[in-house]
């Protein structure tokens, strides 16, 4: 006997929705706006805005990597709120900025600007062997751009 009905795929379509109809339909903002970017985005670009400004400076930093990780790993006593690696045969130098630590510390956007770029000045001036003062003159300064 043939029967009318088409067979039912093999697999079941996605939902894009509850059965309600109260599912999301779509993302809450475009992707232009900054409530779209997520809190980790937003801390890369912080600190991409600070290691562009030092670049300008000290264009030996092309060569180095800037690294955003979540959290260090296991420590003793103190929670680092950056790191500098020396460059070793296979691998250029690197320095990790470590985000959960720095928004900890902070309250608002304009205080982690802030504290992200003084922890990045303070690991180039680790990684070259330098004062902070000398990688950024405004280095400590409240109120920096």
């Amino acid at each position: 006997m043939d029967s009318p009905v088409p067979p039912h795929p093999s697999e079941p379509r996605p939902r894009r929705r509850d059965r309600h109809g109260r599912g999301m339909r779509g993302p809450v903002a475009p992707p232009q706006v900054p409530l779209s970017a997520s809190r980790a985005d937003s801390f890369r670009d912080l600190v991409q805005d600070s290691v562009e400004r030092l670049e300008r400076r000290w264009p030996q930093l092309a060569e180095v990597d800037f690294v955003v990780l979540d959290v260090p790993g296991p420590v003793e006593e103190t929670v680092p709120l950056g790191s500098a690696l020396p460059a070793e045969k296979e691998r250029p130098a690197q320095i990790v900025i470590y985000r959960r630590p720095v928004e900890i510390r902070t309250k608002n956007r304009d205080e982690r600007a802030l504290l992200v770029h003084e922890v990045v000045v303070e690991q180039v001036a680790e990684l070259l062997g330098l004062s902070p003062e000398s990688v950024d003159p405004r280095y400590g300064q409240d109120g920096q751009e």
